[in-house]
């Protein structure tokens, strides 16, 4: 390995790890704008990041690329309708997440950001036709009681933990269909849903529109700004770094979650969220040295 491929890869180690710990940190950052609508955030979070990334495009000339790029998704339809499904599923994780975090379930947040590489597995498995070794099976099957102990226990299923894995799952599935560079998905799912957010914040919000205290109002305008960098960082880890690392990182932001609304936001975390919790974690770790010893055999081989 030569001196630019080592400075590229610590680069990559750095941008995971300090996107995964704004990812981490996010809760705080929700909870911080709690006077507003779960639904008026989910709106200043989606107009804000398209005005940033808007600007970003200008500031780093990057806007002939973008529209090369974006005109030949134009040309084809079925990217065109993956683009418009992506803009609505992340949108649908972004408001489940914020809902979630302003209602005081940090810990069904982190839940869902947890069984999200396993949701990975069963939607290769069933869409993509992949085949599901018995370590996978296995470490599923872990979640799967994790969640169910935490179903019993509560007498209702963690609906939003689910649907904020599944929501994202999706999306990540669906980008692989898009096939677009992460700064014109972005800014492309983002434009698609601008206009429903101006429409909902002008003439349904009951808040009207910036009408905050001037500390809120400026957290509402950095929503766009703490969308859109920590994006920015995982695409250059993601090229950067080997799979498997990018695994163990992405740990860090529920990890950080799930301590915030413990020891932060005083939610309860008792016997039966760790059983629930520690099924899922074994899961987890059968899933991630399955992952590694795969590479490992492959490496050998060639």
């Amino acid at each position: 390995m030569n001196q630019e491929q080592v400075q590229n890869q610590k680069k990559g180690l750095i941008s995971g790890l300090i996107a995964y710990i704004l990812w981490g940190v996010l809760p705080l950052y929700w909870k911080s704008v709690g006077e507003v609508s779960a639904l008026s955030i989910l709106c200043y979070r989606i107009f804000w990041s398209f005005i940033f990334m808007v600007v970003v495009l200008v500031i780093s000339g990057k806007t002939k690329a973008f529209i090369a790029e974006t005109k030949a998704l134009l040309q084809d339809h079925k990217r065109v309708i993956a683009i418009i499904l992506a803009a609505l599923l992340v949108s649908a994780n972004w408001f489940i997440f914020i809902f979630s975090i302003g209602s005081g379930h940090v810990v069904e947040a982190s839940l869902g950001y947890y069984i999200n590489p396993l949701v990975n597995v069963v939607l290769a498995t069933v869409f993509l036709k992949e085949r599901l070794g018995r370590a996978e099976f296995i470490a599923c099957l872990l979640a799967a009681t994790g969640v169910l102990v935490l179903a019993i226990e509560s007498g209702t299923i963690p609906w939003a933990s689910l649907a904020m894995a599944l929501t994202f799952s999706l999306y990540g599935l669906i980008k692989k269909i898009a096939q677009v560079s992460s700064f014109t998905g972005l800014t492309l799912e983002t434009l698609v849903m601008t206009p429903f957010a101006i429409i909902y914040l002008l003439f349904f919000s009951k808040e009207g529109f910036m009408t905050f205290d001037l500390p809120i109002n400026l957290l509402l305008i950095g929503s766009g700004i703490v969308t859109a960098i920590p994006l920015f960082l995982f695409a250059e880890a993601a090229k950067n770094i080997s799979y498997i690392l990018l695994g163990f990182l992405q740990y860090i932001a529920p990890t950080l979650m799930l301590i915030s609304a413990v020891f932060l936001f005083n939610e309860s975390f008792e016997l039966p969220q760790l059983l629930a919790f520690g099924s899922i974690w074994i899961g987890i770790a059968i899933f991630t040295t399955s992952n590694i010893l795969a590479l490992k055999r492959n490496r050998m081989r060639n």
